[in-house]
């Protein structure tokens, strides 16, 4: 059987959390916007789990747990604006969120 070491992991995590940064930064839509966000918190939950598996600790678990927890509350939020800006524009391109100021 194959042993996994640390360093995979931090190259999945690294890997997955510039994929997220490409995504908030490059994309306009608001849905896929949000999904970048989620991989950018999947990234640091893959990196807790690591390090907490290499220390021997649960730590890193327990605190994921709560990450996953905010991630849920920040998508429910994030949805909620998106069907806002929906209702307000027919759109859901962040662009035109700066028509929305007055």
């Amino acid at each position: 059987m194959t042993e996994v070491y640390l360093n995979q992991f931090l190259i999945l995590a690294a890997v997955l959390f510039s994929i997220g940064v490409y995504g908030v930064l490059a994309r306009r839509n608001g849905v896929m916007v949000l999904m970048s966000i989620e991989l950018i918190l999947n990234s640091v939950n893959i990196n807790l789990v690591a390090f907490s598996a290499f220390r021997g600790t649960l730590g890193g678990e327990v605190f994921a747990l709560f990450v996953i927890a905010v991630a849920a509350a920040e998508v429910g939020v994030g949805l909620a604006l998106v069907l806002l800006l929906y209702r307000n524009s027919k759109t859901i391109d962040f662009s035109e969120v700066d028509a929305m100021k007055g």
